[in-house]
């Protein structure tokens, strides 16, 4: 990696790190270093650097706005403290990042994303992250990795979501793709947009269901219009009566 990077994080312990971790893998490039979001727009558009490490919270200008002022392309890697909504948010964006305390291994599989061309997407990073990362933002799309390429699924496109551990499997009727968050932390984006958890690993569109049936005593099996079938948990068959009242 030879080309100009610039890291835009107001902590200096986090710039350091991250010089030194560059360095440490072979970047011989110049590093620049900007502590607030004004900063940053003035040395990313002096400097025009190949790849940008962007904190998405800064003194007086969010990582966001940053993007937005920019008047040329840069590969973007967002740097932000361990934070569960922040993870979901980057990974229902398809945003590359890394999380402080700073890992070597995890840096360096981000810069090896962004030289393969996977940070070159066909949907714009600042829409992308808008969306992501705003969050009173109604989410109205996912964002996926696809190959190589980065596509918007729209949310009413979704039929369902099956979760397990760290992971969720995103069904849609002509694809289906797995992305790294939790199912709990994907119902809280969803609820709102007429999702419901039927089932500790299932989380259902409303609209994609043909019909609830008796099957166990006290149990409901969700079948869905693509003709999959779900039995619910016992928590799940309650929401699902709760629908009728």
């Amino acid at each position: 990696m030879t080309g100009t990077i610039l890291i835009a994080d107001d902590e200096p312990h986090a710039r350091r790190t991250l010089r030194a971790y560059l360095r440490d893998l072979g970047c011989k490039g110049a590093i620049h270093e900007a502590a607030d979001g004004h900063s940053a727009i003035v040395i990313a558009n002096r400097e025009r650097p190949a790849i940008t490490f962007l904190d998405i919270i800064m003194p007086s200008v969010t990582g966001v706005e940053v993007l937005e002022r920019l008047d040329h392309e840069t590969a973007v890697i967002f740097t932000t403290a361990h934070d569960q909504y922040a993870v979901t948010a980057f990974e229902l964006g398809a945003l590359d990042y890394v999380l402080k305390p700073f890992s070597r291994d995890r840096l360096e599989r981000a810069i090896h994303r962004v030289i393969r061309g996977c940070s070159r997407p066909s949907v714009p990073l600042v829409s992308r992250a808008r969306e992501a990362l705003t969050p009173t933002h109604m989410l109205s799309k996912i964002f996926v990795r696809d190959g190589d390429r980065i596509v918007p699924l729209p949310v009413p496109a979704i039929e369902r979501v099956q979760g397990a551990d760290d992971y969720v499997t995103i069904v849609s009727a002509r694809k289906e793709y797995l992305v790294r968050v939790r199912l709990t932390d994907l119902e809280a984006q969803l609820t709102r947009a007429g999702f419901l958890r039927i089932h500790r690993s299932h989380l259902v569109n409303l609209d994609y269901i043909a019909s609830i049936e008796s099957c166990n005593p006290g149990r409901l099996e969700v079948v869905m219009k693509s003709g999959t079938h779900i039995v619910a948990s016992r928590a799940g068959a309650r929401r699902l009566r709760e629908l009728a009242l």
